[in-house]
């Protein structure tokens, strides 16, 4: 999104200096003043630019619920904002953080690039903090050998697939027998509430410090969802 606003910003910068040129060449009053006017809506549009970039790099960011995989925590065609500062502010087009308030917590649900295919964003919930030990047993997660609980969660599938299946994939073990692993510094483990229809760590493994786009914070439509995200 930075990107699109920064190209269009750039559009809007050239418009401006080909009228401002126009404006010195013609010297009819119609001209003029329709090439003013022009002028002004465009010099509107480059300060309203300037202050969204500034507040979806730095402040705020829209983002909808593209899938299923939150479920029902978050539905497929919410609109919610998401926190860009609160794990630390990135400069734009790079995945260095100049200032950080605080690091994701355990059951923090959060928006980042996703590690598979970088023109994408994902939302998951933060299962594991770096130095945790994740193992999934027949779909409990337990952390640092203790089983956790997740009233968020639903499952899809009774189903369990098992373990120790030779005529399985190890992505379909995955998804309902994962581990042990021990998350990495600077790493965490994330997974969707939606259990059986998550593409989420279990799959692609733990996400990278610096995937992390930001906090989902508030749901603002529709309207009979408004809510603060939990």
């Amino acid at each position: 999104m930075q990107q699109k606003v920064f190209w269009i910003g750039i559009c809007l910068v050239l418009a401006s200096l080909v009228l401002r040129w126009m404006r010195k060449k013609f010297r009819g009053k119609i001209a003029i003043k329709v090439l003013n006017e022009g002028l002004e809506w465009v010099d509107t549009g480059i300060v309203a630019l300037i202050l969204s970039f500034f507040i979806m790099t730095f402040i705020l960011q829209a983002f909808e619920i593209p899938s299923g995989s939150m479920r029902n925590t978050l539905i497929e065609g919410d609109h919610l904002f998401v926190t860009k500062f609160i794990y630390g502010t990135r400069i734009p087009f790079t995945d260095k953080v100049i200032w950080k308030m605080k690091k994701p917590e355990r059951g923090d649900i959060i928006v980042f690039k996703s590690p598979t295919e970088p023109k994408k964003d994902f939302i998951k919930r933060c299962i594991g903090l770096p130095g945790d030990k994740i193992e999934i047993n027949d779909k409990k997660v337990f952390v640092n050998d203790k089983p956790i609980e997740e009233p968020y969660v639903i499952y899809m599938d009774s189903h369990v697939y098992a373990k120790d299946s030779h005529f399985l994939s190890k992505n379909c073990r995955a998804r309902d027998n994962f581990g042990p692993i021990v998350i990495p510094e600077g790493y965490y483990f994330m997974m969707g509430d939606n259990r059986d229809s998550s593409f989420d760590s279990r799959f692609w493994g733990p996400l990278g410090d610096k995937y992390i786009r930001g906090k989902a914070l508030f749901l603002y439509w529709p309207l009979k969802r408004i809510k603060l995200i939990k």
